[in-house]
């Protein structure tokens, strides 16, 4: 039996790591989660360098595409392990076929729907988990599905948003880099030749240009390689707790960026706690899985700082203003929403209105940077086309 490192945090967020000996990753988890640890890494001892498997994986898409048909199939009357069995025989995704096979096998030895999914964190997290439980125990499990299903699609369509916004302004930048480098290591050396031939006299933007043609001609291979392992050492230094809190940090203090990305962690928060309330999730579980799944270090801890207050008997709005993460008026309708008896509803308003939010702030990005990239750009390959052409006009000048 393998032997495996684990990495987690308690309930208070505490970080605590170890070695278990069991059959897999999966069981691995399961057994940390019956102990309280939510676990952050787990690898088996002596593969800790294994190349990754390429592929196998499922998207968000495919999980809402599957909650939404179980959903149907649950309400129609369809006995739980038949619309597993008609699921997973269906499925494209062989990674989400194999795991609902093996759900539904789990179910016919007598386990609940919401522990076999615990056997397998990777398709089905926490959350899923938990509401589906929750309709277990209070036989509403096609009422839960739906929500889940409509939450995954709501968070898809809220990432696609954000993801489509910056597809461009990166695809222009990666084009107009390659561009510029084409230009610096095959072009200019041509004209350097030539001007070297001809014995004029530079001036000081053409032999600007041509020092920094002949400075990537000769240390491109090295600058490639040292983007390459920045982009790595950045990476693995972001997955350590300091590092990923640093790197949150700064990324919420960026004009512009930093604001998009708050509307983003709120609409996520609100979205994550109100299904997870109105699907009958206790209030302090409900605040543990939002941390975990607001996707920014700093959300977290603000959202574990309200859960630690809210656990001492305070309401769930006087420690969200506390934390100065969230938007006053956020704070305010939660406020309203716990006075009411309506949290859940409020929260889906706040959710709608911030995922609006993204999308105006994600439009006005690119409008923003637009203008940007063309005067920036412009100005990068002009005046490389104009301090290449000077000694031109200087060698004319002088014929005429």
């Amino acid at each position: 039996m393998p032997t495996f490192a684990w990495k987690g945090k308690t309930r208070a967020g505490k970080a605590q790591e170890g070695t278990v000996t069991a059959d897999n990753k999966d069981a691995v988890a399961l057994l940390l989660r019956r102990q309280q640890i939510t676990p952050t890494a787990i690898t088996e001892k002596g593969k800790e360098f294994a190349l990754p498997r390429l592929g196998g994986g499922v998207s968000r898409k495919d999980l809402a595409i599957f909650t939404r048909q179980f959903s149907v199939m649950i309400d129609a009357g369809l006995p739980l392990v038949q619309c597993l069995e008609i699921l997973g025989t269906q499925q494209t995704n062989k990674t989400m076929a194999r795991t609902i096979l093996a759900v539904r096998q789990d179910i016919e030895g007598g386990s609940s729907l919401a522990d076999a999914m615990r056997k397998h964190p990777k398709v089905f997290d926490d959350l899923f988990c938990n509401m589906v439980a929750a309709g277990e125990a209070g036989g509403i499990l096609d009422t839960i599905l739906q929500r889940l299903s409509t939450y995954i699609e709501k968070i898809v369509k809220l990432r696609a948003s954000v993801r489509s916004a910056l597809i461009y302004p990166t695809a222009v930048l990666v084009i107009a880099g390659i561009v510029v480098w084409v230009i610096l290591t095959w072009v200019i050396p041509v004209f350097a030749t030539l001007y070297e031939g001809l014995g004029v006299t530079l001036p000081l933007p053409t032999r600007i240009t041509i020092g920094l043609s002949r400075f990537l001609a000769r240390w491109s291979p090295v600058l490639l390689v040292g983007m390459v392992a920045g982009f790595f050492a950045l990476n693995r230094y972001y997955k350590t707790e300091a590092g990923r809190r640093v790197l949150d940090r700064l990324l919420l203090r960026i004009p512009v960026i930093g604001s998009l990305l708050r509307k983003i962690a709120v609409a996520r928060f609100c979205r994550t706690l109100g299904t997870l309330v109105s699907s009958g999730v206790p209030i302090l579980e409900a605040l543990e899985i939002t941390a975990r799944t607001s996707g920014n270090a700093i959300v977290e801890d603000a959202i574990m700082s309200t859960r630690r207050s809210v656990e001492q008997g305070k309401t769930i709005s006087e420690p969200l203003k506390d934390t100065d993460v969230f938007p006053s008026m956020v704070v305010q309708m939660v406020s309203v929403g716990e006075h009411t008896g309506a949290l859940d509803t409020m929260l889906g308003k706040i959710a709608d209105f911030y995922e609006d939010e993204v999308d105006v702030a994600t439009a006005n990005l690119l409008a923003l940077l637009e203008p940007i990239m063309i005067m920036f750009l412009g100005a990068i390959i002009g005046g490389i086309v104009v301090s290449m052409y000077l000694p031109l006009f200087g060698l004319i000048s002088q014929i005429g």
